[in-house]
């Protein structure tokens, strides 16, 4: 790949679009701490771009002015992504998935496939990537197994966001009127005696969480199963990633959905990486697997991938 042609793919990557970081949140809460993870990784990216013959971490660290801790982390994601490429010792060049080609034939999809089934093996649960579009909850990603299946869609998920993980992900990065827009036309209905009653109770979980802390379904979707979700966002619309576990473990789901936080920037990444495909990736499962109820058929069949690779905030500075 030609260094004009390497310029011309990460210039791709810049594309101006409304994202996390640029729409009007609900209090003024700082980006998430996975974009700002992969914001400190395409800081590391642009930087691997501009040496074809390879590029230090040392070198890195000096243009970055990053920690090295964080560079570590970064170039970790990078690779990961097909974004970077060791090129010998502490030494990286570009990778091929910045190459338009690579891009366009679906590489960034089977990463994505890839990405989702390493977080599924590491939190032990299902993991689902969920969208906020056209005013509606949907399941746009998710991979599972015979040992991690998913939640059993007892009650359409788009009337469930205020009972659910995946849900409240979602609305807390929408702003004041867009939720009470979502809520006039999906009624808080009781699902379990766990479910929150009120608009009132559900904003002030939301908004009075801690920075960067998962938002948590304690048995109020179903009896059984808790959930975990990430804000997350790779375009113009709320996203996040999330887990389920079909057994009312709090310890359990404490654990898996820390580590669901830390991997939190490389689904964003693959997701990111995947934006230029327009199908969207079948679901991740175990041959055992039974299929999942209807939302995640049609995730499988008709949800489109993230339109582009929108990273606006690759010349913005931390």
């Amino acid at each position: 790949m030609t260094g004009e042609a390497n310029a011309w793919a990460l210039e791709a990557l810049k594309q101006p679009h409304l994202t996390h970081a640029a729409r009007k949140s609900p209090d003024g809460r700082p980006a998430s701490a996975a974009l700002e993870s992969v914001h400190q990784a395409l800081r590391v990216l642009e930087v691997v771009n501009r040496y074809s013959g390879g590029v230090s971490l040392t070198q890195i660290a000096r243009e970055t002015k990053l920690p090295q801790l964080v560079i570590a982390r970064a170039v970790e994601q990078l690779v990961r992504a097909s974004l970077a490429a060791p090129t010998g010792p502490d030494a990286y060049v570009a990778g091929n998935a910045l190459t338009l080609t690579d891009a366009a034939g679906g590489d960034g999809r089977g990463h994505l496939r890839e990405t989702l089934a390493w977080v599924r093996d590491a939190v032990g649960a299902a993991v689902y990537v969920a969208r906020y579009s056209d005013g509606e909850v949907s399941i746009t990603q998710y991979a599972d197994g015979p040992g991690t299946p998913v939640v059993e869609e007892w009650v359409d998920f788009r009337s469930a966001a205020h009972a659910s993980a995946v849900g409240k992900a979602l609305l807390t990065q929408l702003d004041y009127d867009d939720r009470k827009d979502h809520l006039d036309r999906h009624r808080m209905s009781k699902f379990t005696p766990h479910t929150i009653g009120s608009e009132k109770a559900l904003f002030h979980q939301l908004d009075a969480r801690r920075p960067n802390a998962p938002l948590l379904d304690l048995q109020e979707y179903a009896l059984g199963t808790v959930c975990a979700a990430v804000p997350i966002t790779s375009g113009p619309n709320a996203e996040c990633v999330a887990l389920s576990i079909p057994v009312p473990d709090p310890g359990r789901l404490r654990q898996a959905a820390r580590i669901l936080q830390s991997e939190a920037a490389a689904v964003l990444l693959a997701l990111i990486v995947a934006g230029s495909a327009q199908p969207a990736p079948a679901p991740v499962r175990s041959a055992a697997a039974a299929p999942g109820p209807q939302w995640f058929r049609d995730a499988s069949a008709g949800a489109a991938a993230p339109a582009g690779l929108h990273l606006p905030f690759l010349s913005t500075t931390v």
